[in-house]
């Protein structure tokens, strides 16, 4: 996406703001500040409703333990999971898991922008770097 302004990024975090309760998106809010938008568009609305996309992605990746795995995880892992992200976090964060089988054995765990890995894959990775 192209560079977007000073006065839109405000303007868009302000959105953003207006679109979460407690701290989390509401789809209701997301759904008044869309139709807000349609009633009064703004200048360059491409951009506007880009960005605003991205934000409240990355909002609700916050929330979300993306759990990627080569084989079998029991559910009291997950479980066991979502709760250290949560207490980690001081948000809820509930967990997903994804079949990767690429990472051969182990789990790699993405809260938003942080990843956390113990995999084979990863360790391998690690060890070819420092060759």
């Amino acid at each position: 996406m192209a560079a977007v302004p000073a006065k839109t990024r405000v303007f868009v975090k302000q959105l953003v703001q207006l679109s979460l309760v407690n701290g989390r998106v509401s789809s209701e809010q997301v759904a008044g500040v869309l139709e807000y938008l349609e009633k009064h568009p703004p200048a360059r609305p491409q951009v506007v409703l880009g960005y605003y996309r991205d934000l409240i992605a990355a909002e609700l990746a916050k929330g979300e333990a993306r759990i990627e795995h080569a084989g079998p995880v029991a559910p009291s892992a997950v479980a066991a999971i979502a709760a250290a992200m949560t207490r980690r976090y001081g948000r809820p964060v509930e967990a997903v898991t994804l079949p990767n089988p690429a990472l051969f054995a182990g789990l790699r765990v993405r809260v938003a922008d942080d990843v956390f890995e113990s995999s084979v894959s990863g360790q391998l990775a690690a060890l070819a770097a420092s060759c």
